[in-house]
């Protein structure tokens, strides 16, 4: 026979009982290790919890964080191609407004006749083939409308051929580079009577 806590004897064939008891024993001092009245493994699980709510709290900010940052790179990226392809565009502007008086002698050689045949000739295409392909391009005819946003008016006269101001005559033809006009052309307007 073996002695319960009490020193009373306990019968042997309750051994079951016994094992069972050391069990519960053993589970309760397991469950309240500081003997404080509170079951430790609840409290492990409500701290668990703690932590993983914790954790989810730190790794929202770190996504929000990293959003943010994204979208600033974005932006970044955006404003940098932008301002590159500004800087190409002015670059382009600033050698071609340098040829303008080049291209001006070109087409006044054209216009009177001295740019037909030759070598010249030639050269002048390849020069102007080259510049269109940089976005460059030669405006005003006689007959356009006048616009003063593209147009200088030189001078003006009256017409009783015209219902609107029309370009009578171009002194100098205007110079752009896409939409820019680097030189307004410099006209004469026929305005209605």
């Amino acid at each position: 026979m073996t002695e319960n806590q009490n020193g009373t004897p306990e019968p042997q064939d309750d051994a079951e009982a016994q094992a069972e008891r050391i069990v519960n024993d053993a589970a309760a001092s397991f469950l309240d290790e500081d003997h404080d009245g509170i079951d430790d493994l609840t409290a492990d699980e409500e701290g668990a919890d703690d932590a993983l709510n914790a954790a989810y709290t730190k790794a929202a900010e770190h996504l929000a964080d990293l959003q943010r940052l994204q979208a600033e790179y974005v932006n970044y990226r955006k404003r940098v191609d932008r301002d590159r392809e500004l800087i190409g565009t002015n670059a382009t502007a600033k050698a071609i407004e340098a040829l303008i008086p080049t291209l001006d002698d070109i087409a006044a050689a054209r216009e009177h006749g001295d740019l037909a045949d030759g070598p010249f000739a030639a050269i002048a295409a390849k020069l102007e083939g080259a510049l269109a392909g940089l976005g460059w391009s030669s405006y005003a005819a006689p007959g356009d409308v006048f616009d003063p946003q593209l147009h200088e008016a030189l001078m003006s006269q009256p017409s009783g051929e015209v219902s609107e101001p029309t370009v009578q005559h171009v002194a100098q033809p205007g110079h752009k580079v896409g939409e820019r006009v680097l030189r307004p052309a410099r006209v004469i307007v026929a305005q209605p009577e």
